[in-house]
């Protein structure tokens, strides 16, 4: 399993409500493809302009293979990124 967490920050609070459509619009069409296991949007309840992104895709591979999809090229890239700073952390679950 390959997982990514990544933390997006509006840079301008009054387009959040906005990124929150597309981020669950994008997330709709993630969990489609294929390869993908988890494709979750969280907002923050202490900053609305917070995002968390929980991703788990069968491999890395097929995370890449997103990057090509629907929901990366017509939505996330030309227009989430341009209005949010971005921490992307892949991950390993620690268990215990």
């Amino acid at each position: 399993m390959f997982c990514v967490n990544i933390l997006l920050t509006v840079k301008n609070p009054a387009d959040a409500a906005e990124i929150a459509g597309l981020l669950a619009q994008a997330a709709r069409l993630s969990r489609a493809e294929p390869g993908c296991l988890r494709f979750e949007v969280y907002r923050s309840q202490s900053d609305e302009r917070v995002f968390i992104l929980c991703e788990r895709w069968e491999s890395k591979a097929a995370w890449e293979t997103h990057h090509t999809a629907e929901a990366y090229t017509t939505i996330y890239h030309p227009r989430v990124l341009p209005k949010v700073d971005r921490v992307p952390h892949i991950s390993t679950l620690v268990d215990g």
